[in-house]
């Protein structure tokens, strides 16, 4: 039996995609079927983010000036790093962050 993965859209905008190699937009699928937005930032750290991680997290969650979407809802009103990512789900990053 071949083991399940949990196949995701994740985009950047707002400058936030020049973090991770200049892409707006990774289709991926991650191992296993269990995955909370939580997790995910995590992964996106340790295998998407190609520089100044600072920029990006603060702690284990997002730094604050980072809009996060899911299908497009606010991931506030989704319950955070515990919402449950669901197959196809598409995960947006929004940097609000700018330089002045």
């Amino acid at each position: 039996m071949s083991a399940i993965g949990l196949p995701l859209i994740i985009e950047f905008g707002g400058g936030a995609e020049l973090l991770f190699d200049g892409k707006k937009r990774h289709e991926v699928d991650l191992p296993g079927e269990e995955w909370t937005l939580k997790r995910l930032l995590s992964w996106l750290r340790d295998n998407l983010l190609t520089e100044r991680p600072e920029l990006f997290m603060q702690g284990d969650t997002v730094r604050p000036g980072i809009l996060v979407l899911v299908n497009d809802a606010d991931w506030e009103l989704l319950g955070e790093g515990d919402y449950k990512l669901c197959p196809r789900d598409k995960v947006l990053f929004i940097s609000t962050l700018h330089g002045g």
